[in-house]
């Protein structure tokens, strides 16, 4: 199969048209619409945009590394054509009036968005099962998540109507359906990718990345989209080097540090055996395996769950019913407005995620949970550090467990938030990490996950494509 920059290549040299690549997605979508990957589909638009392209292609006229490439647009990531949704249904008809900057940066590159994808309101969650359109459907098996909240994504890369897809993480929701579904996902570093036009869940952990069919068709959408950006004010000043560069390098002499608590109670022994294989597989190719230790590794699920709800308890009070949301038809007054706007507008799992964030930063309680989640946080940063100055990557799986039946999650919720162990820490810690799969148990995939130094793509990437080379799933 094609990568995305051979194909890309093409479509500059006219040897095939952007519009064809359009009509194949658009096509695929429709065929595929059963599994729910898509919430709005921009059907003529994107073809508009292809024809354009074909005729500055025609005309000479250089284009972009993603030039004519279809791409997909998690629906928390604003775009001027079309509706922003965030999976909720109280923004189920709101249009943005602007281009989230990734997306201007993949459109000046020469990406075509074909359409916005499915995932957990407000991206909150695991599974994409708290989505108001419902669930996403894996195309590895459709009786089990597709992983979440970026399953939309997952699942149209994983079904082919496009080669690569924009998603967010906030606590490992790119990775987790990356190793649903079979896929690459990377999660850069915070402030590589600025978050200006992605709808808020938790400031200081969300981040824009990647999903592809491999290492590097991901990584060339990432370069694409990465910068400082002046809208931000937590985007980073940084370099961006080309992450494609060093992905034929292999892996000789890497230090790939494996955390002893990673691997402890909780990891099932079927993703295990698959983990070991693809480390002993990576030994014997020249990788340097070095036993680390995060020690505050036990408390990162908490913590993050205390930071992540009370930024969301800030971000999602503007969600009032006065300005660009639905609104409630059985208000009197301000009072009820509000409160019968965000009653019927919001899902279970985005009222509980605000009601624990409002707790968690109510007087008596701020410093008792809050700020106790902000000292873990450093610590997790600090135990990242210490364990980088032994090694060059940190590796883990990406999910402790297969993924799970549709519907199974609910019946425990503590086991929802388990399953995020092991990639909550990487968004405490703002670093970048990545998910390729490395095996599979029957129909199911697992996934390996790489977590780099700060602002470290490049070789983390460097890693994550020799393994793809050496565990073929």
């Amino acid at each position: 199969m094609a990568t995305v920059a051979e194909t890309a290549r093409k479509v500059q040299s006219g040897e095939i048209s952007s519009e064809s690549l359009v009509q194949a997605s658009l096509a695929k979508i429709e065929a595929t619409k059963g599994l729910n990957a898509y919430i709005s589909v921009l059907g003529e638009e994107a073809l508009d945009r292809a024809r354009i392209l074909d005729k500055r292609a025609a005309a000479g006229e250089k284009l972009g590394p993603l030039a004519g490439i279809p791409v997909a647009v998690k629906d928390n990531i604003v775009m001027s054509q079309g509706r922003t949704t965030c999976g909720s249904k109280i923004l189920g008809e709101f249009r943005s009036p602007y281009d989230a900057t990734a997306v201007e940066r993949m459109i000046a590159a020469g990406a075509v968005p074909v359409g916005k994808t499915n995932l957990d309101e407000f991206a909150m969650g695991s599974t994409s099962e708290t989505s108001a359109f419902g669930a996403p459907r894996n195309p590895l098996d459709e009786n089990v998540i597709a992983g979440g909240s970026s399953g939309g994504s997952a699942v149209a890369v994983a079904s082919g109507s496009v080669a690569v897809a924009l998603g967010s993480d906030t606590g490992g929701s790119i990775r987790q359906p990356a190793s649903c579904c079979g896929l690459v996902g990377v999660k850069p570093t915070y402030g590589r990718v600025s978050r200006y036009g992605l709808v808020a869940y938790a400031s200081s952990l969300d981040q824009i990345g990647t999903f592809g069919g491999s290492v590097a068709d991901a990584a060339l959408l990432l370069n694409s989209i990465c910068g400082w950006d002046r809208h931000d004010s937590t985007s980073a000043q940084v370099v961006v080097p080309d992450f494609t560069a060093s992905l034929n390098k292999g892996i000789k002499g890497k230090i790939i540090g494996l955390p002893k608590e990673f691997f402890g109670v909780g990891l099932s022994q079927e993703v295990r055996s698959v983990v070991m294989k693809a480390l002993e597989t990576l030994e014997k190719a020249g990788a340097v395996m070095r036993e680390v230790s995060i020690p505050s590794f036990q408390y990162a699920v908490a913590s993050y769950y205390v930071i992540a709800t009370a930024e969301a308890s800030a971000n999602l009070s503007r969600y009032d019913g006065v300005r660009y949301t639905i609104r409630s038809k059985n208000a009197k007054d301000l009072f009820s407005l509000y409160a019968n706007t965000r009653s019927e507008g919001f899902g279970e799992e985005v009222k509980k995620r605000i009601l624990l964030g409002t707790y968690v930063l109510s007087s008596g309680f701020y410093d008792a949970y809050y700020m106790q989640a902000q000292k873990v946080r450093r610590l997790i940063t600090e135990d990242f550090n210490k364990a980088f100055s032994a090694c060059d990557v940190v590796v883990s799986p990406t999910m402790p467990t297969l993924p799970p039946k549709l519907g199974e999650i609910f019946t425990d919720p503590m086991a929802q938030y388990l399953g995020d162990i092991y990639t909550v820490a990487v968004n405490l810690a703002g670093l970048p990490a990545s998910s390729q799969p490395v095996g599979r148990v029957g129909k199911l995939s697992v996934g390996l996950q790489f977590i780099g130094k700060a602002f470290q793509e490049e070789e983390l990437l460097q890693v994550a494509a020799a393994t793809e080379k050496l565990c073929a799933n």
